[in-house]
């Protein structure tokens, strides 16, 4: 099979295509004929070599995949309404990067009525990553206000859509004009610009001083003070990625006075049971969302496999809104 390797830790330029054995499933698996294959922030941090594969995963980057299933553990797929020929889209640990790849069965979702494998492929890592933070951890309820850190990402447009199709209030933070026009457009109600606005003061006058429900913030540092400032009483601040750094202070008085709630995850390493319940509760109240059309995928842009340096080096430009994409 084709794959793209990372021949060194460092610049995008040390992608290069490659070429391995087919992978074979184990028990509770299948094997994917990928035909694209999501970009996402984690893998610029493994070819850095600042974010290391699970034990037993593969080391090759990427954590998505859509295609259609050419073998795989009989009993399994049967059990989960899947059967070679089925096209699929699959959350993997690794492995991404490649023109097969291996997932557990009970992290692959049919593709949804209606999408491209481009759009089902930009779905597994961000929806599962929402879902499980915003909605699990979060515990957003509809008539509540969310603020999401970072819209433009391919998280944050996924959390956009999803809280508002899901009865919530969204405000979204980003970086330029033309990207707070973009979470608009999906839904959010305000979009602060980070890089000229006081995203604190926006969210206090926005909900007249009450302050917002739900955050979710991708850059954690210095952010965290100003999160517990324009958090609600019992609001819940759900941190997913430290692009800010891993240190914080914050007000602590003013956590236990609002009787806040400072959470965060990684999705990664976490087992299949546990991703297998993102999972179907992504099948019962998010599929239908991307099939009705009141949720949609976001692509920016997609790239052959052997342009992923490409690919990487605009993940790294934060020029982009939404998706960036592989095709095999």
């Amino acid at each position: 099979m084709r794959t793209v390797e990372i021949t060194a830790f460092g610049p995008a330029e040390n992608l290069r295509l490659g070429e391995r054995p087919i992978p074979q499933p184990g028990s509770g698996e299948l094997v994917i004929r990928v035909s694209a294959s999501g970009v996402n922030r984690p893998d610029v941090l493994q070819r850095l070599g600042h974010y290391p594969p699970p034990p037993g995963a593969s080391d090759l980057a990427g954590l998505e995949v859509a295609g259609v299933v050419v073998r795989g553990d009989t009993a399994a797929m049967a059990q989960a309404g899947l059967a070679v020929g089925d096209r699929v889209c699959a959350l993997v640990a690794g492995g991404g990067y490649a023109d097969h790849c291996v997932a557990p069965v009970a992290q692959c979702l049919p593709v949804p009525k209606g999408l491209s494998d481009i759009e089902a492929a930009s779905l597994p890592e961000n929806y599962f990553t929402v879902w499980s933070n915003v909605f699990d951890r979060g515990q957003l309820k509809a008539g509540e206000t969310l603020l999401v850190q970072g819209g433009s990402s391919g998280i944050g447009v996924a959390a956009i859509q999803l809280g508002k199709a899901l009865g919530a209030t969204v405000l979204a933070t980003a970086g330029s004009d033309e990207k707070c026009a973009a979470c608009v457009r999906l839904g959010a109600v305000q979009a602060i610009n980070y890089k000229t606005q006081d995203f604190v003061a926006e969210a206090q006058r926005f909900t007249g001083g009450r302050g917002v429900d739900v955050i979710l913030d991708m850059v954690a540092g210095d952010y965290v003070a100003r999160e517990v400032q324009c958090l609600a009483e019992d609001g819940r601040l759900v941190i997913i990625a430290v692009q800010g750094g891993v240190k914080a202070e914050c007000n602590a008085g003013l956590v236990l006075r609002k009787r806040l709630t400072i959470t965060g995850s990684t999705l990664r390493v976490r087992p299949v049971a546990f991703k297998a319940a993102i999972a179907r509760s992504l099948r019962e109240q998010v599929w239908p969302l991307l099939e009705s059309g009141a949720v949609k995928p976001v692509i920016h842009s997609t790239f052959a496999a052997a342009e992923a340096a490409q690919a990487h080096a605009l993940m790294e430009s934060n020029r982009h809104i939404g998706k960036i994409i592989l095709t095999w």
